[in-house]
């Protein structure tokens, strides 16, 4: 695993340092959606809903809606936002684990101690163990404050980012506030069916059956060599309306590039300064209604799938019939 987060848990004078990993994975098999009849990849195009044309991603501002408002916010004018940049996991109090509601949890890390020694961080996972107490802290996570919960877990200290308050909803359902009889015999039925099926909570006897069967059908696929030439069907995307059509991963890739000419000077400093000038360009120069329409529907606009950057398992025969083809090339 790789960390994506270092700083140090502090309460009082205890400083524990420590690295962050992320806990959980989906285990989804990864599809994409292709042509059904010749299997060519499908790529989804950022486009404009007032000019009609397709958008790179530098070009791309951000924009609040609200009813027939639109207001649009420029990249620097996010980035001139102060973010918290904090390294330290701050403990706030301490409080018994039952009066945390589970609906709060969210995403869960692992904490790995990362000093020259382990003892302090030994020494408080012990005693949120003995005590029966469940830490609150705060701590800045991708420039954002978080709240979370700091417990144990098999002997590993666990950080789970909790909700803030005012997202979780109130259940409000007119039925449940029905006076509604019931029995003792009703119950006591109830309550034997309950106890017959009890047990102790394994999660490994749980299988997610869909998935298995998915990787199956798959793997019997390419078996019978039911595959396409990859390099083939998920060829390089075509120009459209005059601009690029992109994935995300290639527009984040380019925008790395960009950033790292502009460190180094000359002619990567002007081309990305290009670059931003021209994404900065606010749609407020058009006509009232055409700034409102444009923005608010780029607003609803989509972001793009994940997963258009990755190849799927297919790609083994594919690679295969590339380096067969290279091979004959050669030998001519």
């Amino acid at each position: 695993m790789r960390a994506i987060w270092t700083g140090a848990i502090t309460f009082g004078l205890v400083n524990v340092p420590v690295k962050l990993f992320s806990a959980t994975e989906d285990h989804d098999v990864e599809l994409h959606q292709v042509h059904a009849r010749d299997g060519g990849r499908i790529r989804y195009q950022r486009r404009c809903e007032v000019c009609g044309e397709a958008v790179e991603y530098a070009d791309i501002d951000r924009a609040y809606v609200e009813d027939d408002e639109t207001v649009v916010l420029t990249k620097d004018e996010i980035g001139a936002i102060p973010q918290e940049r904090n390294r330290e996991i701050s403990v706030v109090e301490f409080v018994p684990t039952e009066q945390l509601d589970p609906i709060m949890f969210e995403k869960s890390y692992f904490l790995r101690p990362s000093g020259k020694s382990s003892k302090a961080y030994v020494l408080l996972r012990r005693t949120l163990q003995q005590t029966d107490r469940t830490a609150i802290v705060q701590f800045a996570l991708r420039q954002k404050t978080r709240i979370a919960a700091l417990r144990v877990r098999d002997d590993v200290l666990v950080v789970q980012n909790l909700l803030w308050p005012d997202e979780v909803r109130e259940a409000e359902f007119p039925e449940l506030e029905e006076n509604v009889r019931i029995s003792a015999k009703e119950l006591e039925l109830s309550s034997a069916l309950v106890e017959s099926f009890s047990a102790d909570f394994d999660a490994s006897e749980f299988h997610d059956e869909y998935q298995e069967e998915l990787r199956k059908l798959v793997q019997a696929k390419l078996e019978q060599g039911d595959a396409l030439d990859t390099d083939a069907t998920f060829g390089e995307a075509e120009e459209s309306g005059g601009a690029e059509v992109i994935d995300l991963m290639e527009a984040l890739k380019q925008s790395v590039q960009r950033s790292r000419d502009a460190r180094k000077g000359g002619g990567g400093a002007k081309k990305a300064a290009s670059s931003k000038k021209s994404a900065s360009k606010p749609a407020a120069k058009k006509s009232g209604s055409e700034k409102s329409t444009g923005a608010k529907s780029a607003a609803k606009k989509p972001a793009a799938k994940k997963s258009a950057a990755k190849k799927p398992a297919v790609k083994k025969s594919s690679t295969k019939k590339t380096a067969s083809a290279a091979a004959e090339k050669k030998a001519s």
